[in-house]
């Protein structure tokens, strides 16, 4: 059955996923993005202040480089629980075409406590000139098998529809359990072109039962997580998608974009969930 999920619209709470650091751009884009486990904890907490639920985490080492060591995951996982009260953690399993396969899964099966969440690349991409994230259909049965093994929720990133079969591949197999909890992407260089048609599109293939949340990336972010919000749907912010807040404005922090969020879902009539509520509609 495909997606229906507008009718409750009026009662269903708003969940809002931060972004804080992603695997990309640095300080040398914007001087504001936390890298370090304590700049990332202290934006996350205001962050968690204004509303945000749910939180996806890239590590970078000491120097601002990508890392997928798990000791650094722990870091940042030990410094989150100091600086926030309960903000769901979602590590990333991205890095195609840099790390290695079991790179990748690791910190989400080998830290403790494991994060509640860990994101799935459904399919390829393409990355600059030179790079591509190959993510296969072999990868992402293991990659779900262990997860839910683990006890960790995959969080499912859909970057074109081509990724859809990928998915209906996975529920028909029996590696995913309902609801589904999927990730619309759009602006990405062989992703979804980031137009409102194009994110209606992609809400009317989803499986049912699914939650949804939609991000874009750079200037797109703005408009089409404000229209995933009036569709229903949820939303993802942060520095990891967009570095401005507005145009030729760099973003003083993750919590400057959670707060505007949050304005905007008051006045469309959409309530916030908390962590609690997060966890229940997600079935963490």
């Amino acid at each position: 059955m495909a997606y229906s999920g507008y009718e409750d619209y009026f009662e269903k709470k708003l969940i809002i996923s931060v972004a804080t650091t992603g695997g990309h751009h640095g300080k040398e884009a914007n001087p504001n993005l936390p890298e370090q486990p304590v700049e990332v904890a202290q934006d996350l907490a205001a962050c968690e202040e204004a509303g945000a639920s749910i939180v996806h985490l890239h590590a970078r080492d000491d120097a601002g480089d990508k890392t997928k060591s798990v000791a650094r995951y722990q870091e940042l996982l030990d410094t989150i629980d100091e600086y926030c009260d309960d903000i769901i953690v979602n590590f990333t399993t991205g890095g195609g075409g840099i790390f290695t396969r079991e790179e990748r899964i690791a910190p989400a099966l080998e830290t403790d406590p494991r994060p509640e969440m860990a994101t799935m690349d459904l399919g390829p991409m393409n990355f600059g000139q030179t790079r591509t994230a190959v993510n296969t259909r072999e990868q992402n049965e293991e990659y779900a098998e262990r997860l839910r093994e683990a006890g960790v929720k995959p969080e499912l990133e859909v970057f074109n529809p081509g990724h859809y079969p990928e998915m209906t591949h996975l529920i028909d197999e029996g590696l995913l359990e309902t609801p589904y909890w999927c990730t619309l992407i759009l602006g990405m260089q062989t992703g979804t072109p980031a137009h409102p048609r194009n994110l209606i599109n992609l809400v009317d293939n989803l499986p049912e039962p699914a939650e949804w949340q939609a991000l874009a990336v750079g200037r797109h972010q703005l408009p089409l997580t404000t229209m995933a919000i009036t569709m229903g749907g949820h939303v993802r912010v942060g520095m990891e998608d967009n570095i401005y807040y507005r145009k030729d404005e760099l973003a003083e922090s993750n919590a400057q974009f959670v707060e505007r969020t949050a304005r905007i879902a008051d006045e469309l009539n959409r309530p916030i969930a908390d962590t609690d509520e997060a966890r229940a509609m997600l079935g963490l």
